[in-house]
C-alpha cells in the first residue's frame, strides 16, 4: 500500500515558516525534506505541487462521531472519511456516545470499531462521571488522549455536578482534563424565563442569551480555580466569549502551560446576527455569541491566549434539527469544511497560514503529546495536506460527505481547495475522491 512518493515544488508550511521544497515519503514516514530531491527510481510516485501549499495534517482534538449507539446521525467510517476530505488526518473523539465511554471495556470497544472502519488516525477521550473514579485511574496515558468532563449538559447528559467528585478527579489523574464549561443553574434559570414567555418555540436569536456569557464564565473560572488548587492539567474546550479569554495567559510557551484553551470554527465564523438566517443549524453548546465575542476570540487566538483550533464536529439529522428550539439538539457537522473556512479567513487578511498550521496541527500535538505527528519533519508520520489557495468551489448537497447530509456552510463558495490528503504516507484523498483503502493508525502519546 505504501509506495514511495515524492512531492515536488511545494510551498512547505512548518514551524512558522514557508519555504519552497520537496518532500520524500517512504512507507509511513517522511524520509527527506530538501530544496530539490530527485526520483531515484521509476517506481516513485511524483506529485508536482507547483503553486500549492503543503501543510501537516490537522489534528482535531474534539469530535463527536456518534458511534456506538447514535449511528442514525453518523458513524466513525462516514465522519472520518469527511475529515480526510477536509485535511484532518487525526481526530480525538468524545465519550458521550451510547453506551458512554466511561469504562475501559467500552473504550476498547470504540478502539476496535475505529481499527476496522476509520479513514483517519484516531484516539478517544475517556469520560468522567460522578461515580467512575476507579475506572479513570486504570486509563493508559500512552494510549488515550485524555479525560473529558462535561460541566454543562450536552448530548448524552454526562454532567459532572458534584464538587467533591470534581476535586477528587482533578487530584487523581495526570491526564489532560478537557472540560465543557457552562453553568447549569444559570442556563436552567434563563431557559425557564424564556419558556414562560414563548413556550417551547423560543426564537433562536435568544440562544446565546439563554446559554449566556455568564454561564460560560462562571463555569470556566471555577474549573481554572480548581485546576490551580489541585495542580491538574486543564484544557478548556470551545471558548465562546471574549470575557473567558481574559482567564488565559500567553506569557509562557505552550509546552509549559498547565491551563490551556481551544476555540472552534463556528465561534470564529458565525455570530448572533446569523441566527435569523441559519436558525437551529447553528445551534451549538456553548452558543455562538456576538460579533464582539467573535472578534475577541480571534484576537486571543492570534496573541496565543487560545492555543488550539478544533471543530466540535457533532452531527444531527435535519429532521432532529427541524424541531422547535427546546427540542432541537445542539451541534453540527464541520470536519470537511473547517480548513477551507480558515483559509477563507486567511484570504480576508484575518489570520496567516503559518498561524492556522500552528493552531490546527502543531499545538494539538504539543498539548496532547501526540507521537510523531503535527509537523513536517523527517522521521515523522507522513500525514500531509496539499491545498490550492486559488481553486474556488461551492459547498453543495452533492459534495457533502457527512452521513447527516447537510452543512451550515451549504451554499458557501470557498476560494481554497484541498487537493490531496496523505495518511501515514498513503494518498487517502485526491480532488473530491476518498480512497476506499484505509491506512489509519491509532494515535499514541509520548508520556
Amino acid at each position: 500500500m505504501n509506495k514511495t512518493t515524492l512531492i515536488k515544488n511545494a510551498k512547505i508550511v512548518n514551524e512558522g515558516q514557508i519555504f519552497e521544497g520537496d518532500v520524500l515519503i517512504e512507507g509511513k514516514l517522511i524520509k527527506k525534506i530538501d530544496t530539490s530531491i530527485s526520483a531515484k527510481s521509476a517506481d516513485v510516485f511524483v506529485i508536482d505541487a507547483e503553486g500549492k501549499y503543503l501543510i501537516p495534517g490537522a489534528i482535531d482534538d474534539q469530535v463527536h462521531f456518534r458511534e456506538p449507539g447514535l449511528t442514525h446521525k453518523a458513524h466513525i467510517k462516514s465522519e472520518s472519511k469527511a475529515a480526510v476530505a477536509g485535511g484532518i488526518t487525526s481526530f480525538i473523539e468524545m465519550p458521550n456516545t451510547n453506551p458512554q465511554t466511561t469504562t475501559i471495556e467500552k473504550l476498547n470497544d470504540k478502539f476496535n470499531i475505529a481499527k476496522e472502519t476509520s479513514y483517519a488516525n484516531y484516539s478517544f477521550m475517556f469520560g468522567g462521571t460522578n461515580d467512575n473514579l476507579e475506572e479513570i485511574k486504570k486509563v493508559d496515558p500512552k494510549q488515550v488522549a485524555g479525560l473529558k468532563l462535561f460541566l454543562g449538559s450536552s448530548t448524552g447528559n454526562m454532567l459532572v455536578d458534584d464538587p467533591e467528585v470534581l476535586e477528587n478527579i482533578f487530584s487523581s489523574t495526570n491526564l489532560v482534563i478537557s472540560v465543557h464549561c457552562e453553568d447549569e443553574a444559570t442556563i436552567k434559570a434563563n431557559t425557564k424565563k424564556f419558556v414562560e414567555e414563548y413556550g417551547e418555540d423560543i426564537p433562536m436569536k435568544y440562544h446565546h442569551i439563554i446559554r449566556s456569557e455568564d454561564a460560560c464564565y462562571i463555569s470556566s473560572s471555577r474549573a481554572i480555580e480548581l485546576a490551580k488548587k489541585t495542580g491538574a492539567r486543564l484544557h478548556v474546550f470551545h471558548l465562546s466569549t471574549g470575557k473567558e479569554t481574559e482567564l488565559f495567559t500567553n506569557k509562557i510557551p505552550l509546552k509549559d502551560k498547565k491551563i490551556t484553551s481551544e476555540v472552534c470554527i463556528h465561534h470564529l465564523w458565525f455570530n448572533d446576527k446569523d441566527y435569523d438566517k441559519k436558525g437551529t443549524l447553528i445551534k451549538w453548546n456553548p452558543a455562538v455569541k456576538t460579533q464582539k465575542d467573535q472578534e475577541q476570540l480571534l484576537e486571543a487566538l492570534l496573541d496565543d491566549r487560545i492555543d488550539v483550533i478544533a471543530t466540535d464536529h457533532a452531527p444531527h439529522t435535519l429532521e432532529e434539527k427541524s424541531n422547535v428550539y427546546t427540542k432541537a439538539p445542539s451541534g453540527g457537522p464541520l470536519v470537511q469544511h473547517a480548513l477551507p473556512a480558515l483559509l477563507e479567513m486567511h484570504h480576508k487578511g484575518l489570520i496567516s497560514i503559518e498561524k492556522i498550521v500552528e493552531k490546527l496541527c502543531h499545538n494539538p500535538a504539543i498539548l496532547f503529546d501526540v507521537e510523531k505527528r503535527g509537523y513536517i519533519k523527517e522521521g515523522y508520520y507522513a500525514d500531509l495536506v496539499l491545498v490550492d489557495l486559488n481553486q474556488p468551489w461551492t459547498v453543495t448537497k452533492d459534495n457533502i460527505l457527512y452521513q447527516c447530509g447537510w452543512s451550515p456552510f451549504e451554499g458557501t463558495t470557498f476560494k481554497s481547495r484541498i487537493s490531496h490528503t496523505f495518511i501515514n504516507g498513503h494518498l487517502a484523498y485526491n480532488n473530491f475522491k476518498v480512497n476506499d483503502i484505509s491506512n489509519a493508525m491509532q494515535l499514541t502519546f509520548d508520556r
